[in-house]
């Protein structure tokens, strides 16, 4: 079981909201998933009164839990605005945390982050901080008060899964018992599978999904993929060699002489 924030799920697969072809394919990827707990966006919720009831009407009938989040947030002052937004509109005090620093990368910007993070965790709220592979920024955002980390993978909707294996191993070695939940940049289920077999404890996954062909498939194909990838870490993986190793045992084996 994964826990966050006290709170136990089946599944490792977290779900974003956006950019779907159609309502209908949003709650059969949901589905097909098995995701236990979506990200939405307060502005998409606030888009228009009439389909944001609509949109919160599916979330509802699905059952699944909200982490709000405030992206397109570029200071302190709009994150904690809209965080405070979303706590009344979606009942939570579960947020997932963006300030967003430089427009082509969507990079955090780290310093605005770990100040409203603090804030916000002064004031009751269960922070799910967007942040880098940074260690200095992980130990900041924990002295702060946040319990969850969700480092990118990549830039968001990039699709080109972990950039930075050397930094994420680092931050995953470092806090062995933080919930560290890969955010952003994943395009494949076989990048979900190598997260998980990292040892990261759950991803976050939206565009891959959203912009595929088949959505459905495509969810169905990561919640698959992370299921594996945490089997592989649990199971102890082989570590690797600089040399081959026969696999078959040499011992009264024929050989010439």
């Amino acid at each position: 079981m994964l826990e966050l924030y006290q709170t136990a799920l089946r599944s490792r697969l977290l779900l974003g909201t956006a950019r779907y072809p159609s309502p209908a394919l949003l709650t059969a990827a949901v589905r097909a998933a098995g995701a236990e707990v979506v990200t939405v966006a307060l502005r998409r919720e606030a888009a228009g009164e009439r389909a944001g009831q609509g949109f919160w009407g599916i979330i509802r009938e699905l059952g699944v839990r909200v982490l709000p989040n405030t992206a397109g947030c570029h200071s302190v002052k709009e994150a904690l605005t809209t965080a405070h937004m979303a706590r009344e509109v979606f009942g939570t005090s579960w947020i997932k945390l963006e300030v967003i620093g430089e427009d082509d990368t969507l990079q955090p910007d780290v310093f605005g982050l770990v100040e409203a993070a603090r804030l916000l965790c002064a004031e009751g709220f269960q922070v799910f901080p967007y942040t880098t592979e940074d260690l200095v920024v992980a130990e900041r955002l924990l002295a702060a008060g946040c319990r969850v980390l969700m480092p990118w993978g990549a830039p968001i909707g990039s699709g080109r899964g972990l950039n930075n294996l050397l930094g994420l191993r680092a931050l995953r070695a470092h806090f062995p018992d933080v919930p560290l939940i890969i955010d952003a940049g994943l395009g494949l289920p076989s990048h979900a599978t190598q997260a998980l077999e990292m040892g990261f404890d759950a991803v976050l996954v939206n565009t891959a999904v959203a912009q595929a062909r088949d959505p459905v498939q495509m969810a169905g194909a990561f919640a698959r993929a992370v299921e594996a990838g945490r089997q592989g870490r649990t199971a102890g993986p082989m570590e690797p060699r600089d040399w081959a190793a026969p696999s078959t045992p040499v011992l009264g084996t024929a050989f010439r002489g």
